[in-house]
């Protein structure tokens, strides 16, 4: 996950309200229960100390989804009386809605809510072109079409030689028309940095389009088993998007798990537990943060300076380092806010496949790091 878009959390200091709304639930009376929610987080902040100011932001904020149709959540970000980030959500908060007054914004849970939300382009096709529709978990809208050539596209049942030759312009059609199809998809792709291209059609149409896309996609095409009238197509394209958020999980977990032993150069480029990473962080050596959200080192408490790199595992050290003001924080967002001050990603975990997750990382906190 790209962490550049949580740059506005740390361009002031803290404490920091964090609230996930849960939108998930549509009835007749969801007006009436999302304003108990708003009085409820505002509520709950009041009760942890927070500001005034900052509880009624939270409250008017919530109180403006009243309404939405959102599918699944929003993250509210609130400090000073201001709400300064709002992200949608991929997915319902857990537990349902909560909220929290911390020295630092919770954003470890957007890994899971937010984070790897595989944005697929599903192409519908036919013989004589195809529609495009960009699709993520909480919106879908149209891509684009492209249209081949429209005759001849019918085969004929007779063996004559005119007929044969008939035929054969038939196979050139849909060979065209392929080819066409796959070129307008590639350039879909690269104008909407979409992860996944879902294929929809009949298998032949669907052979003929793979066949003819560009080599750097094909890792990144897939077939649905059922076309564009059938109720269980939305079923495939959400397995689809769960194949390759897991499949990148594997990926990203191997990478860590190979990188425990030392390279040819005798460096380990991988590191666990909460005295590596805070060290790494502060020699700006994260390259990529990986989280297990259910590890136990998540909210192991750690010490913060002002600054993303001033961050230590006792109290001592930062005084040690020359830091006057420090506060307590939550290891997995005092990390957080470091990977995103050196543009370093992080990823969860989760949903890696059980044989590749297991334990790993240890405590539920890794990284892969950068060496100069």
């Amino acid at each position: 996950m790209d962490l550049a878009f949580l740059h506005p959390l740390y361009e002031h200091p803290g404490p920091w309200a964090s609230v996930y709304v849960d939108l998930s639930v549509h009835a007749e009376d969801t007006a009436h229960q999302r304003h108990l929610t708003a009085e409820a987080m505002a509520r709950d902040l009041r009760g942890q100390g927070a500001d005034e100011a900052t509880c009624d932001a939270v409250r008017d904020a919530v109180e403006e989804l009243r309404h939405s149709s959102e599918p699944h959540g929003r993250a509210l970000f609130a400090r000073a009386g201001r709400v300064v980030l709002d992200p949608s959500l991929a997915r319902p908060p857990q537990g349902g809605s909560w909220a929290e007054w911390a020295p630092l914004p919770r954003v470890s849970p957007l890994l899971d809510l937010e984070g790897e939300d595989t944005v697929c382009v599903v192409a519908y096709l036919d013989r004589k072109g195809a529609d495009f529709e960009l699709r993520s978990s909480v919106a879908r809208e149209d891509a684009g079409s492209v249209t081949g050539r429209q005759w001849p596209l019918h085969r004929t049942s007779t063996g004559e030689w005119s007929e044969r030759h008939f035929q054969l312009r038939v196979e050139n059609t849909w060979e065209h028309n392929a080819a066409e199809i796959a070129d307008a998809l590639a350039v879909c792709q690269e104008e909407t940095k979409a992860d996944l291209l879902i294929l929809v059609g009949e298998e032949r149409e669907r052979h003929a389009v793979r066949d003819r896309l560009p080599q750097r996609l094909h890792d990144r095409v897939t077939e649905a088993p059922h076309g564009a009238g059938s109720r269980l197509l939305d079923a495939d394209v959400e397995a689809a998007r769960a194949a390759h958020e897991r499949a990148r999980a594997d990926a990203e977990l191997e990478r860590f798990l190979a990188g425990r032993a030392p390279d040819a150069d005798g460096r380990v480029v991988a590191a666990e537990g909460v005295p590596a990473l805070v060290e790494a962080a502060r020699e700006h050596r994260i390259d990529e943060l990986l989280i297990r959200p259910d590890g136990p080192d998540n909210h192991r408490e750690v010490w913060i300076g002002e600054d993303p790199d001033q961050l230590a595992v006792r109290r001592t050290e930062l005084s040690i380092l020359g830091e006057q003001h420090s506060w307590p924080a939550r290891a997995d967002d005092a990390l957080i806010r470091s990977a995103v001050a050196t543009a370093a990603p992080a990823i969860s975990v989760a949903t890696a496949s059980e044989a590749r997750r297991g334990d790993a990382p240890v405590g539920g906190l890794g990284a892969l790091l950068r060496w100069s």
